[in-house]
């Protein structure tokens, strides 16, 4: 059983950085390929980032490329998602997510197992 934690969203201008984490609970952390979703209001949770248990590979979505920094300290079950360059439309709630052990990438929010509750981020313009 894995528990995830979010915290560090918030109310930004445009143009701006927020930095989220998420403490993630479990022995087996180091092994789960970990992700950031998101949800706007009146819209379908999105993917945002994926990152290997390694940290050495990630995907980003293409909204995102070039803004956002997905990383990860395994040594204190931590995943973080750095976000410059806000925009009014990454304005959501942020969820981290957790595959299972063993199981590879992906993009796809029904294949992850686990979840956080959620951090709220809003981006003014």
């Amino acid at each position: 059983q894995v528990q995830l934690v979010e915290s560090g969203g918030g109310l930004v201008q445009a143009g701006g950085s927020l930095r989220l984490s998420c403490a993630a609970s479990g022995r087996t952390f180091s092994s789960r390929f970990m992700a950031w979703f998101r949800q706007a209001p009146g819209k379908e949770r999105e993917f945002v980032a994926v990152l290997s248990g390694s940290g050495v590979t990630s995907y980003y979505a293409d909204s995102v490329k070039g803004r956002f920094t997905i990383s990860r300290d395994n040594a204190k079950n931590m995943v973080y998602l750095q976000m410059n360059r806000l925009k009014p439309e990454d304005t959501a709630v942020y969820y981290c997510a957790a595959r299972s052990q063993g199981a590879g990438i992906s993009r796809v929010s029904r294949e992850y197992a686990y979840w956080g509750q959620g951090t709220q981020v809003s981006v003014s313009s």
